[in-house]
């Protein structure tokens, strides 16, 4: 994602192999999206993003997060319609040149930041305790993985399929579409892609994907579906009791607020009701 160096992008053969034979199962029909913003001098908008055509089902994703495709440098992901911004990926809503370098960031700081940010004010009393509980206003650390490492857990890229299926049937993904997104690593799509959904929260997606690949390190975590301002990640190894989501639980309050906010209204019961023991991390910012 360097800006100073131009690098080969994966998406380019897709425009001679609009079907993708090449790089392992045919796709369904699709188009790519090219970078937001004029067309200068000539030059055509660099490819940022295929995307199918119609919405897929169950299965889809699992056909196509293979290890032919990452080695090639794509990463298959769902995208989602949001009601009243269907097709919201073709209406400029990606910034990739925003975005900072994942690298050059360190998720301690990242979200001690977003921690900072989020806690209650002193003068919001217990009813703001109430919500951080037990920890107080000073940033609590990283969440250890400990004895549920993602080492310990079953492959994170099956778990990542399997939540895809869920989803879809469950109707949480009613009319998804497959996405190939150029990046290294799951964690990475919505830097490179340059996605929105935290805006309100953090304008600089890079810093989400920085906690992102910490969560890929701890728990086996790997992103399944953005939405306009949504995120669905499976987990492979969660936290399997309230003593070690807790600390996940403020992790993920540093990062979308909103999850208790507007939700389960304090740490201690997003911990009990959302992270332990759950291969769904749903993220989304009001």
């Amino acid at each position: 994602m360097s800006k100073s160096a131009k690098t080969y992008n994966p998406l380019s053969v897709l425009a001679d192999d609009p079907q993708g034979r090449s790089l392992g199962p045919q796709l369904p029909p699709g188009s790519v999206i090219g970078t937001p913003g004029r067309r200068r001098w000539g030059k055509t908008a660099e490819p940022l993003v295929w995307v199918s055509d119609e919405a897929v089902g169950i299965g889809a994703l699992a056909a196509h997060r293979s290890p032919a495709l990452a080695a090639a440098g794509l990463q298959a992901v769902l995208f989602q319609d949001r009601r009243g911004l269907e097709r919201w990926w073709q209406d400029r809503e990606f910034s990739p040149e925003r975005m900072s370098d994942p690298d050059d960031h360190h998720v301690e700081p990242v979200l001690r930041e977003f921690w900072g940010r989020v806690v209650p004010d002193p003068e919001e009393g217990e009813e703001g305790e109430e919500i951080i509980a037990p920890f107080g206003r000073d940033w609590p650390g990283l969440a250890d993985p400990g004895a549920d490492g993602p080492e310990d857990g079953p492959d994170p890229e099956a778990a990542a399929c399997a939540l895809a299926d869920e989803l879809i049937e469950e109707g949480a993904l009613p009319a998804p579409r497959l996405a190939l997104v150029p990046a290294g690593r799951p964690a990475d799509v919505p830097t490179i892609v340059g996605w929105g959904g935290p805006t309100n929260h953090e304008n600089d997606t890079a810093l989400i994907s920085t906690v992102l690949r910490s969560w890929e390190d701890r728990f086996g975590a790997r992103v399944v579906a953005l939405g306009f301002d949504e995120l669905h990640l499976s987990v492979a190894a969660p936290p399997r009791t309230v003593v070690r989501a807790l600390p996940v639980a403020a992790e993920h309050f540093a990062l979308a607020p909103d999850n208790i906010w507007q939700g389960s209204g304090s740490i201690r019961a997003y911990a009990d009701e959302a992270v332990t023991g759950s291969n769904h991390w749903g993220f989304w910012w009001d």
